[in-house]
């Protein structure tokens, strides 16, 4: 049964995309800790992070790098967390999130409650910069 990321990947759930390749997609998580919290996936459907065969997981850290880098240009911060939790969906993603302290990546930290059209601010901000 494909994950919901791969319903994604295949345009049958919508997304707020960010940025997209062959290998891999970048999407806003509809359940953010900061404004830019963005998800990175491959699109191989694989569980497990370190389940992915090298070359897999390389491009995905690569891309993530470029995806990083218009997040904190969209929304400065001191740094750029990258979080690999694994367990809410059974597809290999990484969350890169705008933090300014350790505190921001708390996923015990309510959820921003944002609106379309604030998703879809943040994706554009976001994509300016790729």
């Amino acid at each position: 049964m494909p994950s919901v990321f791969t319903k994604i990947i295949n345009g049958e759930i919508p997304s707020y995309k960010i940025a997209e390749d062959e290998h891999y997609l970048a999407f806003l998580d509809v359940f953010p800790l900061k404004k830019g919290h963005t998800l990175i996936v491959p699109k191989k459907e694989v569980d497990y992070l370190f389940d992915l065969d090298s070359e897999t997981y390389l491009g995905l850290m690569e891309f993530s790098k470029k995806i990083a880098t218009a997040i904190k240009l969209a929304f400065p911060c001191n740094r750029i967390g990258m979080a690999v939790i694994g367990l809410e969906v059974p597809h290999a993603h990484l969350h890169l999130i705008p933090i300014n302290t350790m505190h921001d990546m708390n996923f015990s930290n309510t959820k921003l409650s944002l609106t379309k059209e604030e998703f879809d601010e943040c994706a554009n901000k976001i994509k300016s910069f790729i």
